[in-house]
């Protein structure tokens, strides 16, 4: 007897099918989270490829809504650690891949197993979530990419490799030479070299977004600075950034008054930078010599402000940390 056709499988998958299931199961898509189901067997068997995965591998999925990408990992053969915030996709998934989550209790990392959470993964320590070493792939929801990028590559273990659906803008973002720089492109390309795989049209996905999307590949790098001195390079970065089109002297001494201007000019000769640049040209090699040049910045940032930092001119999705002048709001551009 012929196992049942499972309609949400890469060779019948389809925005049909996936409104069917949706129906059948009650599941509205709630546009306040992001759920924007894929529903091209292509891009799902692009992604579940580019992340190379060996039987057993631990995985990282944020964002699972009803298990099209975590169905696809477990026939691979990883070790699936599934984060739901919406308890009506949770309670789906732990009906829906049962045999999965059992396997996964009675033998952890076991290949074809399921761990599921249901939590919002970014009040979830990711220590708390998964062991190293471990992958992250996910179609991330859009209006949590910053914060969850700062959450799994600011905190440890970081995932060895991650394949992510972001939005196109965002995505094309991160992965960009000097010249297009943001503070997100720095922050993910200290952490990782990345590429956009391929672009992903909004027919993919069931509903469609307003927007294009992409499918993002990094891979992690060794960390290059102690915590402290991370910490004191952020906070040179996000100083910069909060006024991207002026000139980076400039920038600097008004943000960092505490510096004073001669120390930001010596600086910033002494590591071949020309005064007159803007922010987003320089690469994350130049804004880790500026750092080491500079020295700790403490937390006294602006002299003229006991509070702390100013909040970047574009703004920040919810829960994005301080300096995500970059953080996507949700179907549309960021």
């Amino acid at each position: 007897m012929s196992s049942p056709v499972d309609p949400l499988d890469p060779v019948h998958l389809g925005p049909e099918s996936v409104r069917r299931h949706l129906h059948r199961h009650g599941l509205e898509p709630r546009r306040s989270l992001s759920q924007n189901h894929l529903a091209d067997g292509e891009v799902l068997e692009a992604i579940v490829f580019a992340a190379d995965l060996t039987p057993g591998r631990r995985v990282l999925e944020i964002g699972p809504g009803i298990g099209i990408l975590t169905g696809a990992l477990l026939a691979r053969g990883a070790s699936v650690t599934a984060v739901e915030v919406d308890a009506r996709l949770a309670a789906h998934l732990a009906d829906r891949f049962a045999p999965a989550i059992d396997l996964a209790g009675h033998e952890p990392d076991v290949p074809g197993g399921l761990r599921l959470v249901e939590a919002d993964a970014l009040d979830v320590p990711i220590a708390d979530l998964v062991k190293a070493p471990y992958d992250l792939v996910a179609n991330l929801p859009y209006h949590i990419t910053s914060p969850t990028l700062h959450h799994v590559l600011g905190e440890e273990p970081r995932p060895d490799r991650f394949v992510l659906m972001l939005q196109r803008e965002v995505a094309e973002r991160i992965a960009a030479a000097p010249g297009g720089m943001s503070y997100l492109s720095v922050f993910v390309q200290y952490h990782a070299r990345v590429e956009v795989l391929r672009i992903v049209p909004a027919a993919a996905f069931e509903p469609a977004p307003e927007v294009d999307s992409a499918v993002l590949v990094g891979t992690t790098r060794p960390r290059r600075l102690p915590a402290e001195q991370e910490d004191a390079l952020w906070r040179l970065v996000q100083a910069g950034f909060r006024e991207r089109r002026k000139m980076v002297r400039n920038v600097l001494s008004r943000q960092l008054t505490a510096l004073g201007r001669d120390r930001i000019d010596a600086a910033l000769e002494a590591t071949g930078i020309v005064p007159d640049r803007r922010p987003q040209t320089l690469s994350v090699e130049e804004w880790l010599r500026l750092a080491e040049t500079l020295g700790m910045i403490g937390d006294e940032w602006r002299a003229d402000d006991s509070r702390g930092p100013r909040q970047p001119d574009d703004g920040a999705s919810r829960g994005a940390r301080v300096g995500d002048t970059d953080a996507a709001t949700g179907p549309g551009p960021a």
